[in-house]
């Protein structure tokens, strides 16, 4: 049975590649803004659920995984992508020496059943000069990404501890991933 993965992000293709699945990308269409529900945790697993009905619709035979990520600062401000490197650099200051709590949302969808969760970690930020701050910017990388930072890579260097999932902060929690191909009674090859 095909797979399809309902995002474009290149972090998440590559957690479904390390556990040797064979899947098609097809980035949903959703526009976020439209749903407005600022709850955290509750918008990333919403947010998820319809990135993958909306795929699911046009691939109707198919399993499709819908996912969403969602950063709130230690001070419960909601980090979405940054529109620019401007308000990529205020929300690397308001995380600076802090806490931020990274929720994300997977949904499972196939012809027959459904199965969804999210997965919750708390990152600690290392206290981040403004040298630090110009280099991230620099990077490039904060685009398109929540809370305007990455944990793999080089984003890594902005980190002090992690508490809960890597996988979950990269955007694409694999235990949670794993328990709900069991609940659908689905494995694509994957165990155990």
């Amino acid at each position: 049975m095909r797979f399809i993965l309902a995002s474009a992000s290149p972090q998440r293709r590559e957690l479904l590649k390390g556990l040797g699945m064979a899947f098609d990308v097809v980035p949903s269409g959703v526009d976020e803004s439209a749903y407005e529900d600022k709850d955290p945790a509750k918008r990333a697993q919403v947010l998820a659920r319809m990135k993958a009905e909306d795929v699911q619709r046009a691939h109707s035979d198919c399993w499709v995984l819908g996912c969403d990520t969602l950063v709130v600062a230690s001070d419960g401000t909601l980090l979405e992508k940054p529109k620019d490197a401007a308000e990529a650099e205020k929300m690397l200051r308001l995380q600076s020496g802090a806490i931020s709590v990274i929720h994300s949302g997977l949904c499972l969808i196939g012809p027959s059943s459904r199965a969804e969760g999210i997965s919750s970690s708390r990152v600690h930020f290392k206290k981040l000069s403004e040298e630090e701050i110009a280099w991230w910017i620099g990077t490039g990388q904060w685009k398109d990404r929540s809370g305007a930072f990455q944990i793999d890579g080089k984003g890594q260097l902005m980190i002090e501890h992690l508490e809960g999932d890597f996988t979950s902060v990269v955007g694409l929690p694999v235990f949670l991933l794993g328990e709900l191909m069991k609940k659908t009674g689905v494995n694509f090859n994957v165990a155990p």
